[in-house]
Formats: C-alpha cells, sequence, structure tokens
C-alpha cells in the first residue's frame, strides 16, 4: 500500500528479478501495472486485442473467440477501429482492463488504474472481480482507497520503504493504514509483522502513549487544505480542529456506520455572549451535505470572557455515502439587533473521506432492518 508495491508486483509478474530469494507462482498471471503496457500506440484498439492476446499467449482462434466479449466489456464504440494514441486515459483503461480480464487469467494483477475510469466502469469491474472470486481465483489489487479495500478484499498486506508491515484481515489492515497516513503508527510499524502476542502488547503501549490530550495540537495530524477559505470579525478565534476515532485517534477516513468525533477549539479574544458553534460537511463541488451547530440542537451557549478558551465536540454519526468531501468549522452569533455576526469561520479545513463497508443508494446510507414476514 505503501512504498514498494510496483517493484514487488513486477517480481510476481515476472517483469524483474529479485536480487534475492525466490516467488512461486501457480497459475496464469495477468496483470495491469501500468496502462496497456503491451499496447502499441500506433495500433488500432482492435490491433492492440490481438497483439495483447498474442504476448499472452493465447492463438490467434482463441483471441477471436474471446473478441467480442472484449469489445463489449470495453464498450468503448467505433474509437475501438482508431490508433490507441488518440483514446483518453478513461478509453485506454477500459480496452486494457478488457483485454487483461479476459484472457481466463488464475491471477489477476491490477495496480490502481481503475482510478482513470467512470463510476459506471468502476462499478462493472467490481462486478467481474466478485466473479472471479467466486471462481476460486486470486485477484492481487494494490490502492490507496480504502472503501474499495473494505468492499473488495478478504485479506490486506501493507508495505512500507520495501518491507511488509501487516498482513491480515481487511478491518485490521484499513485500521493500521489509517494511523500511518495521519502520522501516529507505532515506531516498529516498519518491521516484519509483530507476532500476536507482542502486537497485543504493543497496541497497548500504544493507546498509553498516543491518545491525546488537551496539551497535543490536533491540526498536526491532519493534511490541511490549501484552498482554506476563513473570515470573521476576530472577536473569536478557531486555533484547533480535528477528527477522532472512540480511541481519541485522529482519523481522516470516516466510516459511515461508526460513532465518531469532531472537535475544535476556540479562543475568545474579546468578551462574546451566547456564541453558536456549528460544523459543515460539503462536496468538492461546494454544495453542503449536512452540518450542526448548538443553536438547532438547542444547546444553550454562556457568556465568555476574554481569553476564554472553550472546546466544542460534535460526537456522532457520519451516515452519508462513500466519498470525498470537505469539513468546515464556523463561530457566529446574533447580535443585540438579531442580525448574524460571523466571530469566525473555516471553511474546507479538512480534506475527508467516507468509506463504507456496505453499499450506499442515493446520498444518505438510512441503515434500513428489513423484515419479511
Amino acid at each position: 500500500m505503501v512504498h514498494g508495491k510496483s517493484t514487488l508486483l513486477k517480481m510476481i509478474t515476472g517483469v524483474v528479478t529479485p536480487t534475492s530469494g525466490s516467488i512461486q507462482v501457480k497459475g496464469k498471471i495477468s496483470s495491469l501495472l501500468e496502462l496497456g503496457t503491451s499496447f502499441n500506440v500506433e495500433l488500432t484498439g482492435i490491433d492492440n486485442i490481438y497483439q495483447h492476446g498474442q504476448v499472452m499467449g493465447l492463438t490467434n482462434q482463441d483471441i477471436k473467440s474471446k473478441e467480442q466479449e472484449i469489445i463489449d466489456f470495453a464498450d468503448i464504440g467505433d474509437h475501438l477501429f482508431q490508433p490507441v494514441k488518440t483514446y483518453s486515459s478513461g478509453m485506454f483503461a477500459r480496452l486494457a482492463f478488457a483485454c487483461a480480464i479476459n484472457v481466463e487469467p488464475d491471477i489477476l494483477i491490477v495496480d490502481e488504474v481503475l482510478s482513470v475510469g467512470d463510476m459506471a466502469f468502476q462499478l462493472k469491474c467490481f462486478k467481474k472481480f466478485e466473479q472471479f472470486k467466486k471462481a476460486g481465483k486470486t485477484i492481487i489489487f494494490v490502492t490507496h482507497n480504502i472503501g474499495d479495500v473494505l468492499r473488495n478484499c478478504t485479506r490486506t498486506v501493507i508495505i512500507s520503504e520495501g518491507r511488509k508491515i501487516f498482513d491480515g484481515d481487511v478491518k485490521g489492515g484499513v485500521e493500521k493504514y489509517k494511523k500511518i497516513i495521519v502520522g501516529l503508527d507505532d515506531k516498529e510499524s516498519k518491521e516484519q509483522v509483530l507476532t500476536d502476542k507482542e502486537e497485543l502488547s504493543k497496541n497497548k503501549n500504544y493507546k498509553k502513549q498516543n491518545s491525546l490530550n488537551d496539551k497535543v495540537s490536533w491540526k498536526k495530524h491532519f493534511t490541511q487544505n490549501p484552498n482554506l477559505i476563513e473570515y470573521g470579525n476576530g472577536k473569536a478565534s478557531i486555533i484547533d480542529y480535528g477528527m477522532f476515532n472512540k480511541d481519541n485517534y485522529p482519523i481522516s477516513n470516516i466510516d459511515n456506520c461508526e460513532e465518531i468525533a469532531i472537535k475544535m477549539k476556540i479562543k475568545f479574544n474579546e468578551k462574546v455572549s451566547h456564541p453558536i458553534f456549528a460544523i459543515a460537511i460539503k462536496d468538492f463541488k461546494g454544495i453542503d451535505i449536512c452540518g450542526s451547530n448548538t443553536l438547532v440542537n438547542k444547546i444553550h451557549t454562556k457568556i465568555y470572557e476574554k481569553d476564554e478558551i472553550v472546546e466544542v465536540v460534535f460526537t456522532q454519526l457520519i451516515p452519508i455515502a462513500p466519498g470525498k468531501y470537505t469539513l468546515s468549522f464556523g463561530c457566529t452569533r446574533f447580535n443585540e439587533k438579531g442580525e448574524l455576526e460571523v466571530l469566525d469561520r473555516k471553511y474546507d479545513a479538512l480534506l475527508l473521506e467516507v468509506i463504507s463497508i456496505n453499499e450506499c443508494l442515493g446520498l444518505v446510507h438510512i441503515d434500513s432492518q428489513i423484515d419479511i414476514i
């Protein structure tokens, strides 16, 4: 997942030779390490279907029998008869994946290339993955998308600086990866996988040493949005913020079925009465998806004196569809004239990704209980 994965995959496929050790492969491998590795960009799509098949050891007769299946899966229309060099990255991915998956491999290796396809094509690919799994075939799927890992994988391996640091169940691998990307992984994460006994001991020490407290800056554990929008009259300042799981670890990936805590810390630069504390989640187009504040939740706030600091915690589920969003923070109030007064707003302060094991129809995951009587 981190560093060294591409080299490892190339060794598995035989593109490069390991300097030491050995790799045992049982079955025919088809891979998508780089888009269209076996393609000739001067040739048409249909010509490249045959060229790819020949590279995979198929006869022209074998390729002919699969030709229509590949054409239907790629679904690029008349572009199939045009030179590949004229293709968009999406069309290139469609044809490359269609060729790779329809040569009946025993092992399919996919290295993040699906990110260039549209959502409909990605869905088609993942349905094909399900067919492969049901047939007992092996898929090595490399990605940094945690949602895809949760929904499609049965085992996870994390590689850091060329060394395997985790090999186990999906949930455990995802949790370890979350710690890595926020810089809170334990010191031994770059060593070989620990035994169960050592791992348990390590986790106890980790929790004891790294559960955050009030004296630790929250923001430093997150990737700050360079396009942050901030404004206000300066009567208060939002000085810190972050997102945390139930163990008080900072997280940037949110499971829409698990409760989290969104925190912000506000310093008052002068005396302020009854401020409103708010959060909002928007999509990357800037559309408001959901939010909350102390006013709508009928939470009474007091009069705060100059230099007083308050910590506000929103504890809740975020039951929205998997995807990438931004998190905003605000501190406002209604003045004596009944006018809204913005003390400080930090719009799009943090980038976050919502993930889910379950499929989501539409924008909100409603978590239905369905009984058939």
